[in-house]
Protein backbone atom coordinates (compact mmCIF):
# COMPACT_ATOMS: atom_id res chain seq x y z
CA UNK A 1 0.00 0.00 0.00
CA UNK A 2 3.09 2.38 0.12
CA UNK A 3 2.35 3.64 -3.25
CA UNK A 4 -1.35 4.35 -2.64
CA UNK A 5 -0.37 5.74 0.81
CA UNK A 6 1.95 8.57 -0.72
CA UNK A 7 -0.23 9.73 -3.98
CA UNK A 8 -2.74 10.38 -1.20
CA UNK A 9 -0.61 12.36 1.07
CA UNK A 10 0.70 13.64 -2.66
CA UNK A 11 -2.44 14.74 -4.03
CA UNK A 12 -3.66 16.38 -1.01
CA UNK A 13 -1.08 18.69 -0.59
CA UNK A 14 -0.49 19.56 -4.37
CA UNK A 15 -4.33 20.32 -4.29
CA UNK A 16 -3.98 23.61 -2.47
CA UNK A 17 -0.48 24.66 -4.24
CA UNK A 18 -2.00 26.51 -7.47
CA UNK A 19 -4.31 28.68 -5.33
CA UNK A 20 -1.83 28.89 -2.28
CA UNK A 21 1.22 30.26 -4.33
CA UNK A 22 0.38 33.10 -6.42
CA UNK A 23 4.27 34.11 -7.01
CA UNK A 24 5.39 32.56 -10.02
CA UNK A 25 4.27 31.98 -13.48
CA UNK A 26 6.62 28.98 -13.78
CA UNK A 27 4.82 25.82 -13.44
CA UNK A 28 7.19 23.06 -11.95
CA UNK A 29 6.63 19.47 -12.64
CA UNK A 30 7.06 17.36 -9.92
CA UNK A 31 7.65 13.62 -9.90
CA UNK A 32 5.28 11.44 -8.50
CA UNK A 33 5.15 8.06 -8.09
CA UNK A 34 1.11 7.63 -9.29
CA UNK A 35 -0.87 3.95 -8.29
CA UNK A 36 -0.32 1.90 -11.78
CA UNK A 37 -4.03 0.65 -12.44
CA UNK A 38 -5.41 -1.93 -14.68
CA UNK A 39 -9.23 -1.86 -15.99
CA UNK A 40 -10.40 -5.04 -18.01
CA UNK A 41 -13.75 -6.25 -18.88
CA UNK A 42 -15.21 -10.07 -17.51
CA UNK A 43 -14.43 -12.80 -19.33
CA UNK A 44 -17.87 -13.87 -19.21
CA UNK A 45 -19.86 -10.60 -20.18
CA UNK A 46 -22.49 -10.67 -22.34
CA UNK A 47 -21.86 -7.58 -24.40
CA UNK A 48 -18.17 -7.03 -24.49
CA UNK A 49 -18.68 -4.92 -27.58
CA UNK A 50 -20.17 -2.18 -24.89
CA UNK A 51 -18.15 -3.25 -22.06
CA UNK A 52 -15.19 -2.32 -24.16
CA UNK A 53 -16.69 1.36 -24.93
CA UNK A 54 -17.26 1.83 -20.81
CA UNK A 55 -13.74 0.56 -20.63
CA UNK A 56 -12.24 2.89 -23.03
CA UNK A 57 -14.31 5.64 -21.02
CA UNK A 58 -13.42 4.48 -17.43
CA UNK A 59 -9.67 4.61 -18.55
CA UNK A 60 -9.59 8.20 -20.07
CA UNK A 61 -11.47 9.38 -17.01
CA UNK A 62 -9.04 8.24 -14.55
CA UNK A 63 -6.17 9.58 -16.80
CA UNK A 64 -8.12 12.84 -17.33
CA UNK A 65 -7.90 12.81 -13.40
CA UNK A 66 -4.12 12.86 -13.44
CA UNK A 67 -4.50 10.50 -10.32
CA UNK A 68 -3.48 7.28 -11.83
CA UNK A 69 -1.00 5.71 -14.15
CA UNK A 70 -3.24 3.37 -16.50
CA UNK A 71 -1.63 0.43 -17.73
CA UNK A 72 -1.99 -0.89 -21.24
CA UNK A 73 -2.48 -4.41 -19.23
CA UNK A 74 -6.06 -6.15 -19.39
CA UNK A 75 -6.39 -9.06 -16.85
CA UNK A 76 -8.64 -12.50 -18.48
CA UNK A 77 -10.98 -12.85 -15.99
CA UNK A 78 -14.51 -14.37 -14.76
CA UNK A 79 -16.15 -11.91 -12.89
CA UNK A 80 -16.19 -13.90 -9.76
CA UNK A 81 -12.30 -14.66 -9.94
CA UNK A 82 -9.77 -13.74 -8.18
CA UNK A 83 -6.75 -12.51 -10.30
CA UNK A 84 -3.18 -13.29 -9.87
CA UNK A 85 -1.55 -10.96 -7.73
CA UNK A 86 1.87 -12.24 -7.80
CA UNK A 87 1.73 -11.93 -11.65
CA UNK A 88 0.39 -8.15 -11.21
CA UNK A 89 3.05 -7.24 -8.86
CA UNK A 90 5.62 -8.31 -11.06
CA UNK A 91 3.79 -6.11 -13.21
CA UNK A 92 4.17 -2.52 -11.49
CA UNK A 93 0.02 -3.03 -10.66
CA UNK A 94 -1.35 -1.73 -7.65
CA UNK A 95 -5.15 -1.89 -8.77
CA UNK A 96 -6.51 -4.16 -10.68
CA UNK A 97 -10.40 -3.08 -12.36
CA UNK A 98 -12.51 -5.95 -13.30
CA UNK A 99 -16.11 -4.79 -15.32
CA UNK A 100 -19.12 -6.54 -15.90
CA UNK A 101 -22.79 -5.48 -17.29
CA UNK A 102 -26.01 -6.87 -17.62
CA UNK A 103 -29.99 -5.56 -18.32
CA UNK A 104 -32.04 -4.11 -16.33
CA UNK A 105 -35.44 -5.29 -15.74
CA UNK A 106 -36.51 -1.90 -17.11
CA UNK A 107 -34.33 -1.74 -20.35
CA UNK A 108 -31.64 -0.33 -18.82
CA UNK A 109 -28.04 -1.24 -17.87
CA UNK A 110 -26.48 -2.25 -14.83
CA UNK A 111 -22.70 -2.30 -14.57
CA UNK A 112 -20.81 -4.27 -12.10
CA UNK A 113 -17.38 -3.24 -10.41
CA UNK A 114 -14.81 -5.05 -8.50
CA UNK A 115 -11.57 -3.84 -7.72
CA UNK A 116 -8.64 -5.55 -6.34
CA UNK A 117 -5.98 -3.90 -4.16
CA UNK A 118 -2.50 -6.03 -5.38
CA UNK A 119 -0.63 -4.79 -2.33
CA UNK A 120 -2.53 -5.64 0.26
CA UNK A 121 -4.23 -9.18 -1.61
CA UNK A 122 -7.56 -7.72 -0.93
CA UNK A 123 -11.00 -6.83 -2.72
CA UNK A 124 -11.61 -2.87 -1.90
CA UNK A 125 -14.23 -2.50 -4.30
CA UNK A 126 -17.77 -4.19 -5.34
CA UNK A 127 -20.63 -2.30 -6.02
CA UNK A 128 -22.91 -1.24 -9.69
CA UNK A 129 -24.31 1.66 -10.85
CA UNK A 130 -27.59 1.36 -13.12
CA UNK A 131 -29.35 3.79 -15.24
CA UNK A 132 -32.43 3.72 -17.07
CA UNK A 133 -31.13 4.33 -20.74
CA UNK A 134 -29.16 2.68 -22.12
CA UNK A 135 -27.48 5.24 -24.25
CA UNK A 136 -26.31 7.37 -20.84
CA UNK A 137 -23.77 4.41 -20.59
CA UNK A 138 -21.02 7.26 -20.42
CA UNK A 139 -22.59 7.99 -17.12
CA UNK A 140 -22.32 4.57 -15.56
CA UNK A 141 -18.21 4.75 -16.86
CA UNK A 142 -17.79 8.16 -15.14
CA UNK A 143 -19.51 6.89 -11.62
CA UNK A 144 -17.35 3.91 -11.71
CA UNK A 145 -13.86 6.65 -12.26
CA UNK A 146 -14.98 8.39 -9.45
CA UNK A 147 -15.37 5.68 -6.94
CA UNK A 148 -12.28 4.37 -7.43
CA UNK A 149 -10.80 7.61 -7.26
CA UNK A 150 -12.70 8.17 -3.63
CA UNK A 151 -11.42 4.93 -2.21
CA UNK A 152 -7.72 6.74 -2.64
CA UNK A 153 -8.97 9.82 -1.23
CA UNK A 154 -7.96 11.66 -4.26
CA UNK A 155 -9.23 15.13 -5.16
CA UNK A 156 -12.95 14.87 -6.11
CA UNK A 157 -13.69 14.23 -9.58
CA UNK A 158 -17.61 14.35 -9.26
CA UNK A 159 -17.61 16.85 -11.91
CA UNK A 160 -17.26 13.78 -14.23
CA UNK A 161 -20.98 12.61 -13.62
CA UNK A 162 -22.43 16.56 -14.62
CA UNK A 163 -23.94 17.19 -17.79
CA UNK A 164 -22.41 19.62 -19.61
CA UNK A 165 -24.48 21.95 -22.14
CA UNK A 166 -23.85 23.37 -25.21
CA UNK A 167 -25.09 25.16 -28.21
CA UNK A 168 -24.24 24.25 -31.60
CA UNK A 169 -24.36 25.96 -35.50
CA UNK A 170 -25.59 23.44 -37.98
CA UNK A 171 -26.70 25.84 -40.63
CA UNK A 172 -27.56 29.29 -41.63
CA UNK A 173 -29.20 30.44 -39.03
CA UNK A 174 -30.10 27.42 -37.66
CA UNK A 175 -29.00 25.84 -33.65
CA UNK A 176 -29.28 23.05 -31.42
CA UNK A 177 -28.42 23.28 -27.45
CA UNK A 178 -27.31 19.95 -26.75
CA UNK A 179 -26.92 18.22 -23.26
CA UNK A 180 -23.49 15.80 -23.00
CA UNK A 181 -21.38 14.10 -20.59
CA UNK A 182 -17.93 15.60 -20.33
CA UNK A 183 -16.32 13.47 -23.15
CA UNK A 184 -19.07 14.37 -25.69
CA UNK A 185 -19.27 10.47 -25.83
CA UNK A 186 -23.52 11.07 -24.51
CA UNK A 187 -25.06 13.85 -25.94
CA UNK A 188 -29.05 14.61 -26.32
CA UNK A 189 -30.50 17.61 -28.30
CA UNK A 190 -32.95 19.28 -25.90
CA UNK A 191 -33.95 22.65 -28.07
CA UNK A 192 -33.53 22.54 -31.56
CA UNK A 193 -35.42 24.54 -34.32
CA UNK A 194 -34.32 28.17 -35.01
CA UNK A 195 -31.64 29.80 -33.73
CA UNK A 196 -31.12 28.98 -29.94
CA UNK A 197 -28.28 29.99 -28.50
CA UNK A 198 -25.93 30.98 -25.36
CA UNK A 199 -27.52 28.17 -22.85
CA UNK A 200 -26.46 28.71 -19.38
CA UNK A 201 -27.46 26.11 -16.64
CA UNK A 202 -29.83 27.76 -13.92
CA UNK A 203 -29.17 26.02 -10.78
CA UNK A 204 -26.45 23.31 -9.46
CA UNK A 205 -28.78 20.48 -9.60
CA UNK A 206 -28.84 21.26 -13.62
CA UNK A 207 -32.56 20.90 -13.60
CA UNK A 208 -33.47 24.25 -15.28
CA UNK A 209 -31.00 26.16 -17.93
CA UNK A 210 -31.41 29.81 -19.49
CA UNK A 211 -30.82 30.66 -23.47
CA UNK A 212 -31.29 32.95 -25.64
CA UNK A 213 -33.55 32.77 -28.87
CA UNK A 214 -34.18 34.52 -31.63
CA UNK A 215 -37.58 32.56 -32.80
CA UNK A 216 -39.18 35.64 -31.38
CA UNK A 217 -40.23 39.64 -32.19
CA UNK A 218 -37.40 40.43 -29.78
CA UNK A 219 -34.55 38.61 -28.54
CA UNK A 220 -35.91 36.28 -25.80
CA UNK A 221 -34.15 34.79 -22.55
CA UNK A 222 -35.99 31.59 -22.06
CA UNK A 223 -35.77 29.14 -18.72
CA UNK A 224 -36.29 25.63 -19.82
CA UNK A 225 -36.52 22.80 -17.34
CA UNK A 226 -34.72 20.03 -18.65
CA UNK A 227 -37.22 17.12 -17.52
CA UNK A 228 -40.76 18.62 -18.04
CA UNK A 229 -39.57 20.12 -20.93
CA UNK A 230 -41.27 23.60 -19.85
CA UNK A 231 -40.52 26.86 -21.44
CA UNK A 232 -40.86 30.04 -19.94
CA UNK A 233 -39.89 33.41 -21.05
CA UNK A 234 -38.28 35.76 -18.88
CA UNK A 235 -37.52 38.92 -20.52
CA UNK A 236 -36.70 40.54 -24.10
CA UNK A 237 -34.67 43.27 -25.38
CA UNK A 238 -34.01 44.91 -28.79
CA UNK A 239 -30.62 43.75 -30.48
CA UNK A 240 -29.33 40.92 -27.99
CA UNK A 241 -30.10 39.44 -24.46
CA UNK A 242 -27.12 37.09 -22.80
CA UNK A 243 -27.62 35.40 -19.46
CA UNK A 244 -23.44 35.19 -18.69
CA UNK A 245 -24.09 34.17 -14.71
CA UNK A 246 -26.38 33.31 -12.15
CA UNK A 247 -25.71 34.05 -8.45
CA UNK A 248 -24.98 31.35 -5.73
CA UNK A 249 -28.42 31.17 -4.54
CA UNK A 250 -29.86 31.47 -8.02
CA UNK A 251 -32.13 34.56 -7.69
CA UNK A 252 -30.05 36.94 -9.76
CA UNK A 253 -28.86 37.27 -12.52
CA UNK A 254 -26.32 38.34 -15.30
CA UNK A 255 -27.60 39.60 -18.56
CA UNK A 256 -26.17 41.58 -21.02
CA UNK A 257 -28.69 43.74 -23.32
CA UNK A 258 -29.01 46.43 -25.85
CA UNK A 259 -32.38 47.86 -25.64
CA UNK A 260 -30.99 51.28 -26.15
CA UNK A 261 -27.89 49.88 -29.09
CA UNK A 262 -24.98 49.63 -26.68
CA UNK A 263 -24.90 46.82 -24.86
CA UNK A 264 -24.99 46.89 -21.13
CA UNK A 265 -24.16 44.49 -18.21
CA UNK A 266 -27.66 44.72 -15.93
CA UNK A 267 -28.27 42.29 -12.53
CA UNK A 268 -31.76 40.56 -13.40
CA UNK A 269 -33.74 39.35 -10.41
CA UNK A 270 -35.45 36.52 -10.56
CA UNK A 271 -38.54 36.62 -8.01
CA UNK A 272 -39.26 40.32 -8.53
CA UNK A 273 -38.35 40.74 -11.72
CA UNK A 274 -36.63 43.82 -10.98
CA UNK A 275 -33.43 44.84 -13.36
CA UNK A 276 -30.91 47.26 -12.83
CA UNK A 277 -27.89 48.62 -14.35
CA UNK A 278 -24.50 47.33 -13.45
CA UNK A 279 -22.50 49.39 -16.34
CA UNK A 280 -23.65 52.21 -18.09
CA UNK A 281 -21.18 53.05 -20.75
CA UNK A 282 -21.41 54.73 -24.55
CA UNK A 283 -19.94 51.92 -25.95
CA UNK A 284 -20.10 47.80 -25.46
CA UNK A 285 -19.81 46.10 -21.93
CA UNK A 286 -20.77 42.59 -22.04
CA UNK A 287 -20.30 38.88 -20.61
CA UNK A 288 -20.67 39.69 -17.02
CA UNK A 289 -19.40 37.22 -14.02
CA UNK A 290 -19.57 37.38 -10.33
CA UNK A 291 -16.79 37.31 -8.14
CA UNK A 292 -15.99 38.00 -4.91
CA UNK A 293 -18.91 36.38 -3.25
CA UNK A 294 -21.31 37.89 -6.00
CA UNK A 295 -20.09 41.30 -4.62
CA UNK A 296 -18.90 42.30 -8.17
CA UNK A 297 -19.35 41.68 -11.30
CA UNK A 298 -16.11 41.23 -13.80
CA UNK A 299 -17.22 41.89 -17.41
CA UNK A 300 -15.37 42.42 -21.11
CA UNK A 301 -15.23 45.97 -22.55
CA UNK A 302 -13.89 48.24 -25.32
CA UNK A 303 -13.18 51.15 -22.80
CA UNK A 304 -9.43 50.84 -24.23
CA UNK A 305 -10.49 50.48 -27.51
CA UNK A 306 -10.46 46.85 -27.91
CA UNK A 307 -11.93 44.01 -25.45
CA UNK A 308 -9.95 43.72 -22.34
CA UNK A 309 -11.29 42.63 -18.48
CA UNK A 310 -12.74 45.05 -16.19
CA UNK A 311 -14.40 44.73 -12.59
CA UNK A 312 -17.13 46.91 -11.01
CA UNK A 313 -18.63 46.57 -7.33
CA UNK A 314 -21.88 46.11 -7.63
CA UNK A 315 -23.71 49.34 -6.93
CA UNK A 316 -20.73 51.24 -7.22
CA UNK A 317 -19.25 53.54 -9.77
CA UNK A 318 -15.53 52.48 -9.64
CA UNK A 319 -14.26 50.42 -12.63
CA UNK A 320 -11.40 48.25 -11.98
CA UNK A 321 -8.85 47.50 -15.10
CA UNK A 322 -7.40 43.75 -14.45
CA UNK A 323 -5.60 42.50 -17.56
CA UNK A 324 -2.62 44.16 -18.47
CA UNK A 325 -1.94 42.34 -21.14
CA UNK A 326 -3.03 41.60 -24.75
CA UNK A 327 -4.91 43.28 -27.15
CA UNK A 328 -8.13 41.31 -27.23
CA UNK A 329 -9.47 39.56 -24.39
CA UNK A 330 -12.94 39.16 -25.30
CA UNK A 331 -14.58 36.41 -22.70
CA UNK A 332 -13.31 35.33 -19.50
CA UNK A 333 -14.73 33.33 -16.15
CA UNK A 334 -14.34 33.42 -12.93
CA UNK A 335 -14.18 30.79 -9.62
CA UNK A 336 -13.44 32.44 -5.70
CA UNK A 337 -10.61 35.15 -6.73
CA UNK A 338 -9.40 33.81 -9.91
CA UNK A 339 -10.05 34.44 -13.45
CA UNK A 340 -9.25 32.62 -16.41
CA UNK A 341 -9.38 34.91 -19.79
CA UNK A 342 -8.73 34.39 -23.45
CA UNK A 343 -6.12 36.51 -25.22
CA UNK A 344 -5.50 37.13 -29.29
CA UNK A 345 -1.93 36.31 -29.97
CA UNK A 346 -0.41 38.13 -32.69
CA UNK A 347 0.93 41.38 -33.92
CA UNK A 348 -2.38 43.33 -35.26
CA UNK A 349 -5.85 43.15 -36.35
CA UNK A 350 -5.42 41.12 -39.70
CA UNK A 351 -2.84 38.74 -38.67
CA UNK A 352 -3.44 34.94 -38.58
CA UNK A 353 -3.67 34.86 -34.99
CA UNK A 354 -4.50 32.23 -31.98
CA UNK A 355 -6.50 33.05 -28.93
CA UNK A 356 -4.86 31.53 -25.33
CA UNK A 357 -6.10 30.86 -22.00
CA UNK A 358 -4.45 33.00 -19.04
CA UNK A 359 -5.16 32.66 -15.37
CA UNK A 360 -4.55 35.34 -12.99
CA UNK A 361 -5.60 36.48 -9.76
CA UNK A 362 -7.63 39.56 -8.52
CA UNK A 363 -5.68 39.46 -5.19
CA UNK A 364 -2.07 39.73 -7.22
CA UNK A 365 0.19 39.63 -9.99
CA UNK A 366 -0.04 36.29 -10.52
CA UNK A 367 -0.28 34.85 -14.20
CA UNK A 368 -0.05 31.59 -16.05
CA UNK A 369 -0.62 30.82 -19.84
CA UNK A 370 -2.63 27.97 -20.08
CA UNK A 371 -2.86 26.89 -23.97
CA UNK A 372 -0.48 27.11 -26.48
CA UNK A 373 -2.26 27.14 -30.32
CA UNK A 374 -5.39 26.97 -31.97
CA UNK A 375 -8.29 29.08 -31.17
CA UNK A 376 -9.26 28.56 -27.21
CA UNK A 377 -12.03 30.82 -25.83
CA UNK A 378 -15.31 31.09 -23.78
CA UNK A 379 -13.48 29.56 -20.72
CA UNK A 380 -15.73 27.98 -17.88
CA UNK A 381 -14.55 27.22 -14.37
CA UNK A 382 -15.82 23.72 -12.58
CA UNK A 383 -17.74 23.99 -9.67
CA UNK A 384 -14.63 22.82 -7.46
CA UNK A 385 -12.31 25.54 -9.27
CA UNK A 386 -9.87 22.94 -10.24
CA UNK A 387 -10.74 22.03 -14.42
CA UNK A 388 -11.59 24.62 -16.89
CA UNK A 389 -13.73 23.68 -19.76
CA UNK A 390 -13.54 25.70 -22.82
CA UNK A 391 -13.78 25.48 -26.70
CA UNK A 392 -10.92 25.32 -28.69
CA UNK A 393 -11.20 25.67 -32.86
CA UNK A 394 -7.60 23.90 -34.51
CA UNK A 395 -7.43 23.64 -38.37
CA UNK A 396 -11.46 24.36 -38.82
CA UNK A 397 -12.57 21.60 -36.08
CA UNK A 398 -14.81 22.37 -32.80
CA UNK A 399 -13.37 20.61 -29.82
CA UNK A 400 -14.72 20.54 -25.84
CA UNK A 401 -11.69 21.36 -24.07
CA UNK A 402 -10.76 19.95 -20.05
CA UNK A 403 -7.66 22.00 -18.75
CA UNK A 404 -6.45 20.33 -15.49
CA UNK A 405 -5.61 22.96 -13.33
CA UNK A 406 -3.46 21.46 -10.79
CA UNK A 407 -1.71 19.06 -13.10
CA UNK A 408 -0.84 20.66 -16.36
CA UNK A 409 -2.62 18.35 -18.26
CA UNK A 410 -5.05 19.34 -21.10
CA UNK A 411 -7.63 16.83 -23.22
CA UNK A 412 -9.57 17.58 -26.21
CA UNK A 413 -12.78 16.03 -26.99
CA UNK A 414 -13.85 16.65 -30.90
CA UNK A 415 -17.13 17.44 -31.82
CA UNK A 416 -18.39 15.26 -34.83
CA UNK A 417 -20.64 17.47 -36.26
CA UNK A 418 -21.78 20.99 -36.19
CA UNK A 419 -19.74 23.58 -34.61
CA UNK A 420 -19.58 24.67 -31.08
CA UNK A 421 -21.45 28.11 -30.43
CA UNK A 422 -21.22 28.71 -26.45
CA UNK A 423 -20.62 25.98 -23.78
CA UNK A 424 -21.38 25.43 -19.82
CA UNK A 425 -21.37 23.11 -16.97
Amino acid sequence: MKRIIFITFFLGLFTGQLFAVDASMEIVKKAVNLPKISVGISSDAIDKQLLQKIRTIVSQDLQVSGHFEVAKEQYALNFDDRPNFLNAKKEGIDLIVNLNIDQSNFGGLLLYIKMFDVNSQQMVINKSFSTSKRDRFPFLAHRTSIAVNDYLNAPKISWMDKFVIFSRYIDSKQSEIVIADYTLSYQKVVIRGGLNIFPKWADDDQESFYYTTYNRDKPTLVKANLFTGQLEEIISSEGMIVCSDVSEDGKNLLLTMSPTGQPDIYLYNTQTRIKSKVTDYQGIDVSGSFVENDSKVVFVSDRLKYPNIFAKKIGERGIERLVYHGRNNSSATTHGNYIVYSSREGDNEFSKNSFNLYLISTQSDFIRRLTTNGRNQFPKFSSDGESILFIKTYQGRSSLGILRLNYNKSFLFPLKSGKLQSIDW
